[in-house]
């Protein structure tokens, strides 16, 4: 009997409810990973101040950076590990693992004492609860994506896919609302003696609906029906290294526009442009919604016309406008130039990273996909995104250029239009 035919049989059974609610669940977990991501961002100023006081804001800020970084460092093995648990154990098991550790980290980042009160064991507590997130975080959007391009139909693979970057979209939306809530409503020394918790706490009670809802799914189709690899790393390693590197390739511009041009905004208009901290987060609330409603359109799009030409086209467009589009909000600064800003890049975010997980998935074939594209994803991420906002803030200091970031999305941009290109056909196994 031919298992792809049968797997697809299998997939094609699949209620709408299941599959609805095999949507439902991914997008909420992967949504609190990535709000709690973005408000450590958004708030790496109020960060960088309580918890590694110095009499330079510059280093206050880069320190508050790199230890957004440091839960970067630790996101591969989480990857591997919880890739590897999905492969063997389940995706389903995979997911509830992951959720469940990521509201322990936030648990300790929105508990944790500042500096002035209990001095460096704060930064210590900070740190620790930023790996723990990190792991977390490493084996979630690789088991995510396989788990949804399982669930799909063949002819909607990029729209369901699309699904989780519009969570990421929501996420940021999210994160950016209650950023302007708390900006405008509060005053500075209530934002820095207990409002930036906010974000975290309300992380918390996100975190056990997540789990709850991921305990009540049932595993994927092609997962019950596919034999299972005792060495899913060392499959992936020896048997697919052209489709791991095209996936770092095109994770690169994926990753640096997330932490550039989404979650270090709000940092680059204060510290940058000398504008309120409000106005970048009333500007991140134009690039959510924009990425929200978009990716869906575009997931949609790639499962008509192909995903290559529209992730090529649109990683090209991002490249070619960097400069111009840092420059005009450089000199030009103000809330009407930011909108603009975000409207333009987030159309293309959306074009780029929209139908990518789908690609991703399609690279792979089942008894190794969730290990895979967690080790790719990962890797990438943690050398172009999670050190996003330290190296930029420090080719700012150094060069004393406001276009710095501008570069860096740039180069970003090239090297992923080259893996677009020559990213290879997909697999037929799902």
């Amino acid at each position: 009997m031919n298992t792809t035919k049968t797997t697809a049989n299998m997939a094609m059974a699949v209620g709408k409810a299941d599959k609805g609610k095999a949507v439902a669940a991914t997008v909420i977990g992967t949504a609190l990973e990535v709000f709690d991501f973005s408000s450590y961002s958004f708030f790496s100023v109020t960060i960088g101040k309580l918890f590694f006081p110095t009499h330079d804001p510059v280093l206050s800020l880069l320190l508050a950076a790199l230890t957004f970084g440091v839960g970067f460092f630790i996101r591969p093995l989480g990857g591997i590990v919880l890739g590897i648990y999905g492969d063997r154990v389940g995706r389903k098991q995979a997911l509830s693992l992951s959720i469940m550790l990521m509201a322990l980290g936030i648990a300790i980042v929105a508990c944790a004492p500042t500096y002035q009160q209990i001095g460096v064991g704060a930064t210590v507590l900070l740190v620790v609860g930023r790996l723990i997130q990190g792991f977390a975080h490493g084996g979630e959007m690789g088991t995510a994506a396989t788990f949804l391009s399982e669930y799909a139909p063949a002819n909607s693979r990029g729209l369901y896919a699309s699904y989780i970057q519009s969570s990421i979209g929501f996420a940021v939306l999210a994160g950016a609302g209650v950023g302007v809530f708390i900006s405008s409503e509060l005053s500075q020394e209530a934002l820095e003696s207990w409002g930036w918790r906010i974000p975290f706490a309300l992380g918390l009670l996100i975190g056990p609906v997540g789990w709850f809802i991921r305990r009540g799914l049932d595993e994927t189709p092609t997962f019950k029906h596919t034999a299972k690899s005792n060495t899913p790393l060392r499959e992936v390693i020896r048997d697919y290294p052209r489709q791991t590197f095209s996936t770092i390739s095109l994770v690169i511009l994926w990753t640096v526009c997330t932490y550039v041009l989404l979650y270090y905004m709000p940092t680059f208009v204060v510290k940058s442009l000398g504008l309120p901290q409000g106005l970048g987060f009333r500007a991140g609330l134009i690039g959510g919604a924009v990425i929200l409603v978009a990716s869906p359109m575009f997931g949609w799009l790639s499962d008509r016309i192909g995903r290559r030409f529209i992730v090529a086209s649109s990683a090209l467009l991002i490249g070619v406008l960097a400069f111009p589009m840092f420059a005009y909000i450089v000199r030009s600064p103000s809330l009407t130039s930011l909108v603009l800003f975000q409207l333009v890049f987030g159309v293309l975010i959306s074009a780029y990273t929209a139908p990518i997980l789908a690609v991703f998935a399609e690279m792979f074939p089942s008894r190794v996909r969730s290990t895979g594209l967690s080790l790719a994803y990962n890797v990438a991420v943690t050398i172009f995104g999670g050190f996003a906002t330290f190296v930029i803030t420090l080719l700012i200091a150094w060069s004393g250029s406001k276009l710095a970031p501008a570069g860096y999305v740039a180069f970003a941009a090239l090297l992923s239009f080259l893996g677009a290109v020559v990213y290879p056909k997909p697999v037929d196994d799902f």
